[in-house]
């Protein structure tokens, strides 16, 4: 198999073969900021808290989400396998 390198390269310069960040890799990034804001009362310390704690229950629901979808891949899977 001949590896086309101008192709790969070309590739790489546009971009193509970076992956899309995922839904964890936002909410990561979203923390992140979060913890570096810092607030100047204790009303947006309190929005602060409330958001980095939605932002925790849309990693766990996330999370449930990924696994209940590989566990229907796997599923389908099966079944097309017994057709």
């Amino acid at each position: 198999m001949k590896l086309d390198l101008n192709k790969i390269t070309k590739r790489f310069l546009l971009g193509e073969s970076v992956n899309k960040p995922n839904v964890r890799a936002y909410v990561e990034s979203v923390l992140r900021i979060i913890d570096e804001v810092r607030p100047k009362s204790q009303k947006e310390s309190r929005q602060m808290s409330v958001a980095r704690q939605h932002l925790q229950e849309i990693k766990k629901l996330n999370r449930k989400l990924e696994e209940r979808l590989t566990l229907l891949e796997e599923q389908v899977k099966i079944l097309e396998e017994g057709n």
